[in-house]
């Protein structure tokens, strides 16, 4: 009986749905394989159509294996189906780069139409990965109708990891034509160095609400920040006393966190070493158009060190790489020390900066409103899914971290978490954001990944709250990006003096040189 069962089986396979789940197939497949079928049958179309599949990358931007693995797999998956017609992976890139679609980021719907129509899909397969515990890997996937510009279908899987990150150089972050803003931050962290970290954590925000203002061919960009410490001696000496603290990342809650727990001790200050690491191990664009920067603060010789700076320097410059140098010292000392010689290797600025002076904090009158605003707006998120609530709290103490350094810090983050470049990444775990940004329709919600207060709701109750809490948040934003502005401009009209801040010798330099990259700054 056996046999004959086993005939049947391999005699009707061929037969079954081009999505039909294996017995034989690993908990991944089948998870991938599940959410492959609900994405083709919610699109509810009965003629072949053309699918291009795009990479998942990272809701924070990591460099890592697992936005080409899941391509593969899901590429895989749907060449089984006889109504798809697959644009192949080889001619898929080879029209990005002829076309020279900036490689940046996590593709948005709106940006996927645009996509669509230059690669001759009908439809464009999207979406991103976002690690939610140790060794398990959440991913939102959506496919965009290029005609309507509608997310024509959603759905999400859980599976086990079974890539590594880290500096893969056969990763490639997805296609977007998103302009790209790259920044990397080198702090020396030695003995002496406690003013220029504090200045880093209380003038990130500030720093990062600028980039926001800007805007290339009418588009905002995608801002990815790196952050490396180096001169610290409890890091390791055979590795030249650096440490690559954050690879490029969009999520800038992590780099604001980090910033608040670098600690300073004596050590030797390789900036030759650093750069060259910075150069090497961070994933820059290849792109010409990609504003590309470094900057690194110190406060001893640029020639210290077992690498030349210089090559360092050039190697950065032969990669379009600005090279901005920032002493913490006095002019003349500085450029003893060979920091403006640095500088001038890859075109970039030499600065000073007396990193022990604080800026004395403002109060104005729209500071209490904002402070409301920002406790309104988090009132706002929906935790949804496994790593929801966590998200949820991290956001939270990062506001409280925020507050504790200052108003201006928490001012500053509060605005940025009104802006569009911050709805990007809360997207994965926050259901109101996911909704806005069309990665899941009202009907797709799976309760059990809802509060508690909200499983027991109704749909029709459910949709009513989530409209209003839409509508609240949208007021809210435009409120706080209204009284933010207010508030710059009374700072603006009552600070006294100019000296020369970490914030404002790096603003300076982006301004300049991003511009030669077609970049422009809202004033």
């Amino acid at each position: 009986m056996r046999n004959i069962f086993v005939f049947i089986f391999l005699i009707a396979a061929p037969f079954c749905d081009a999505f039909s789940i294996s017995k034989n197939s690993s908990e991944n497949l089948n998870s991938l394989d599940e959410m492959s079928r609900n994405l083709y049958e919610n699109i509810k179309v009965k003629t072949e159509i053309k699918l291009a599949v795009m990479e998942f990358p990272y809701v924070d931007m990591r460099n890592s294996q697992g936005p080409a693995i899941i391509q593969e797999r899901l590429t895989t998956i749907f060449a089984k189906n006889k109504k798809i017609s697959l644009i192949e992976r080889g001619m898929l890139k080879k029209i990005i780069e002829e076309q020279k679609i900036q490689l940046s980021g996590i593709v948005e719907s709106t940006e996927a139409v645009e996509l669509g129509h230059i690669l001759g899909a009908d439809y464009l397969l999207i979406g991103t990965l976002n690690d939610i515990e140790k060794g398990k890997t959440e991913i939102n996937a959506r496919i965009v109708d290029v005609k309507s510009g509608k997310i024509a279908s959603a759905s999400s899987a859980i599976i086990e990891k079974t890539w590594q990150d880290g500096n893969i150089s056969a990763n490639k972050p997805v296609y977007s034509n998103k302009p790209l803003i790259q920044i990397a931050i080198l702090l020396d962290t030695s003995n002496s160095m406690d003013g220029l970290i504090n200045q880093a954590r209380s003038y990130i925000w500030k720093i990062v609400n600028r980039l926001s203002s800007s805007e290339k061919n009418e588009k905002a960009p995608l801002i990815q920040i790196a952050l490396y410490e180096y001169g610290k001696s409890s890091l390791p000496k055979d590795k030249g006393y650096i440490r690559q603290i954050m690879p490029f990342t969009s999520d800038l809650d992590k780099i604001s966190k980090e910033l608040f727990s670098l600690t300073t001790n004596g050590g030797e200050e390789y900036c030759g070493w650093v750069i060259k690491d910075a150069v090497e191990k961070l994933d820059w664009s290849d792109k010409d158009d990609v504003y590309k920067a470094i900057f690194i603060a110190g406060n001893e010789a640029f020639t210290q060190g077992n690498v030349d700076f210089e090559s360092a320097v050039s190697m950065a410059k032969e990669k379009g790489i600005f090279v901005n140098t920032i002493f913490c010292g006095l002019r003349q000392e500085g450029i003893a020390m060979q920091w403006k010689k640095a500088a001038e290797i890859a075109e970039g600025d030499f600065s000073n900066i007396e990193q022990d002076f604080k800026r004395e904090e403002i109060n104005t009158p729209h500071d209490d409103k904002i402070a409301e605003l920002n406790q309104k707006l988090n009132e706002t998120y929906i935790p949804y899914g496994e790593s929801g609530k966590e998200k949820l709290e991290e956001k939270k103490e990062m506001d409280n971290i925020s507050l504790k350094a200052g108003k201006g810090v928490a001012f500053e983050r509060a605005a940025y978490s009104a802006s569009k470049s911050a709805q990007s990444y809360a997207s994965s775990w926050d259901l109101i954001t996911a909704i806005e940004n069309g990665e899941i329709k009202k009907g797709e919600i799976k309760k059990e990944e809802l509060p508690e207060n909200l499983k027991k709701m109704s749909d029709k109750e459910l949709s009513s709250y989530i409209d209003k809490k839409i509508e609240e948040r949208k007021e809210i934003k435009n409120e706080i990006i209204d009284l933010s502005k207010k508030r710059e401009m009374y700072i603006e009209e009552n600070e006294k003096g100019n000296e020369n801040t970490l914030d404002k010798v790096i603003l300076d330099s982006i301004k300049k040189q991003a511009q030669k990259k077609g970049f422009n700054f809202k004033e």
